[in-house]
Parts: structure tokens; sequence; C-alpha cells
């Protein structure tokens, strides 16, 4: 397992012949490279950036840890944030634009069954991580306005965001979003747009009608999300003491969630850190709408639109996603599985997690439950096996 330099600033470079570059004052030393997942092509990372210029497929942060190394003892007494995690993250938190996102309580629901309550978010929900990742860096780097489509939270948290960054900001939704997505939207400022269709109908009607001095914070459209969602395994592992579940449990609609714990094991791994195992991975999604479940049973390399996605559980309605071949990679690669529930079970499950939790479970955290209950009675998880489900939002919302 490799092993982190302990020396940082000059001493770090002098170390590797280089001379010490001038930086912005935002930007974390370590923070070196924004690369293509898919091709490796490099982009210049003080700029504004979307998807590859050369393959048009999500982009990846790179770090130097030796540059400003985190030892897991210098956590001790760090604030009760996302941000404790600041050298494995692109911007120094004084310069960010936070809500005090992240640090979610992990509550027990069981024998070995642990629920990581992200409903304790700002705006309700792990939207905020990734949103505040994707709005810091873009306004250090001269974003004038944001937009995003959105099945609900995202385009709440963006809202939020954008107005603590003095931002404006355009969601397009689909039509049938439950009116509290809507009404928080504009509660924050934001010009919101509600479209026939599926979220990939919203996103195109950004495309082709949205403002064009916007910059795109869509799902995996920026490389910056994934940072913010990355941090919810670095919360395990602290507040597993040092270890980390056997199974990880994940509703899965653009997967940024899913793909940024998969980087943040590598990266752990690459800080030094004692890492016991790596969880497998487990992706849910609904029997009416599963491009990443069906690539993985299929075989495939990279998922296909699903054609007439239909469901109620809006966070997982989303039939292209971008990054659902770094999911099937995440899944694979993590020895762990991706299965469908159906309406019908995500809902009864959602109602038995809450009446035995005393959890405020969403939808989504209600079909990550069901299949936890299906792989326990198929025998996929033991009884020997520490499980963590995410909620990943508040049930409010949708009532």
């Amino acid at each position: 397992m490799p092993r982190c330099i302990a020396i940082t600033g000059p001493a770090a470079y002098a170390a590797r012949g280089m001379t010490e570059p001038s930086l912005p004052a935002w930007q974390n030393p370590a923070f070196v490279a924004v690369r293509c997942f898919a091709c490796g092509e490099v982009h210049d990372h003080h700029t504004l950036l979307t998807v590859c210029r050369a393959c048009g497929l999500p982009l990846r942060v790179d770090y130097d840890h030796a540059l400003a190394p985190l030892p897991p003892h210098a956590l001790a007494g760090r604030p009760a944030s996302l941000w404790r995690y600041r050298e494995v993250l692109p911007i120094r938190p004084e310069h960010a634009v936070s809500l005090v996102e992240g640090w979610t309580p992990l509550c027990p629901a069981g024998d070995r069954l642990l629920i990581k309550d992200e409903s304790r978010n700002p705006t309700g929900s792990f939207k905020a991580r990734g949103i505040a990742l994707a709005v810091s860096l873009a306004r250090v780097l001269g974003a004038r306005a944001l937009s995003a489509p959105s099945a609900g939270n995202a385009a709440g948290a963006l809202a939020a965001y954008g107005a603590a960054a003095h931002l404006p900001v355009v969601v397009a939704m689909p039509e049938d979003t439950p009116r509290t997505f809507v009404d928080e939207c504009r509660h924050y400022g934001a010009e919101v747009h509600l479209c026939a269709g599926t979220i990939a109908d919203a996103g195109r009607w950004l495309r082709e009608h949205g403002p064009r001095d916007s910059f795109d914070v869509s799902t995996l459209k920026e490389p910056y999300r994934i940072e913010g969602k990355k941090t919810m395994a670095y919360e395990l592992w602290e507040q597993l003491a040092g270890d980390l579940p056997d199974v990880i449990i994940y509703p899965t609609g653009g997967g940024t969630g899913l793909v940024g714990m998969w980087k943040a094991f590598s990266e752990m791994r690459a800080l030094g850190w004692p890492l016991p195992r790596i969880p497998r991975l487990i992706s849910v999604q609904m029997a009416g709408c599963a491009p990443v479940v069906r690539g993985f049973t299929e075989g495939a390399a990279a998922t296909v639109a699903w054609p007439d996605p239909r469901t109620r559980v809006w966070g997982l309605r989303v039939p292209s996603p971008l990054g659902g071949f770094l999911c099937l990679r995440a899944v694979r690669e993590t020895h762990g599985t991706a299965l469908a529930v159906t309406e019908a079970d995500a809902a009864a499950a959602t109602s038995r997690l809450a009446a035995r939790t005393g959890l405020d479970i969403c939808p989504e955290g209600g079909a990550a439950f069901a299949a936890y209950e299906a792989l326990c009675e198929r025998g996929d998880i033991s009884r020997d096996d520490t499980v963590v489900v995410f909620n990943t939002g508040t049930g409010l919302k949708y009532r």
C-alpha cells in the first residue's frame, strides 16, 4: 500500500526536483490536475470545465497527496462538516461557499445495519455536498450564473448555494416533480422551468433554451460534485473508528455518490490510511428505470438509455446517466452488484424503515432498504456483514 510523504510546501516540490508554482489563493496545493475518467486527456483546472473536450465524458480531479498529506490523526478536533477533509478537496475552506454540509449521522437500524442519514444536510439531501463544491469552484473560476436540470433535490440545493454565492440560478425540472421541490427553488430566488418528460428532457430544454451565460453544473457535467460526494466515504471511515462496512447500498440515479465513494477508497489508500477492506458497492435502481442494473446484468461496459422510464421515486428516474460506465466500474471493481426493486416494494420498505428507526426516510432510501432485504433473503448479505444503507434525503418533500 502506498504511503504519503510527510512533507509539504516547497520541500515537497524540491523532493521531486520541481519548483513550487504560484497558486491562486483559493487552491489546495495538492490539487494538481483534472483529467478525463475515460481517455485521460488533461484539462486546464484554472478554467471553468464541463466534460472532456476530447471524448465528451466526465472529468476526474487528481491530487498529489505528498503536497498536502492527510494523516488520520490530523482530523481530531476539526469542524463537523465535509470541510474537515480539506486536503482532499480542490478549494481551501475559507474560499468556499458553505452552509455547513456533511458529517451526517450513522444511525443503527438493526443487527449490523446502519443508516447514513443524508437528510440532515442543508436543503435536506446529499445533494448539498456536491453542489457546495460545484458552486464554490464555479464562483472562484468566474461563473456569472448557474443552471442544471434536476429531479428535485439537486435543484433545491443549487438554488440555495447559488443564493449564498450571490449567483443567479436557472433550473429545469420534469413537470410532474412534486410541488415542494418547485416551491423550494423559488423560495431561494431561482428561476424554474417545468418540462414534459424526464430529467433528460429537462437537460435538453436547458441546452436549447437556457441562458447562454450560465454555467452547467449538471451531474458529472463538471468535475467537482464528485469531490463533495466522496466525503461520505471518508466520514464512514471515521464514524466506524478506522473501519469500513462490508457492504454499502446506494440508490443510484446519476451515480455521483457511488462514483465519488469509489474514488475516495482509492484516495485513502494513496494517503496511506489503513483499510481493512473495500466495501462491496451495491447500486439500487427502480424496475421502471434501471440502466445501470441492465448494464451490469448484461456485462456491458457502459449503460444505454432506458426507454420510457417510469417511477415515482423521482431521484432514480435518470434514464441516461452520463457516468453510467463509471457506476458499472465501481460496482464490478468492488465485487458488488446492481439490482432493481419494484414501486410497491420500495414504498413498503420506506414505511417499514421509518417506523423501525424514527428516521425521515425518503423514497430513494426506502428503495435501498428494499434492496437490503432482498439481498439478505437471497444470501448475498450474511449475518456477519456490516451494512450501510444510504437515506439520501428527507421524505417530507414528497408529501
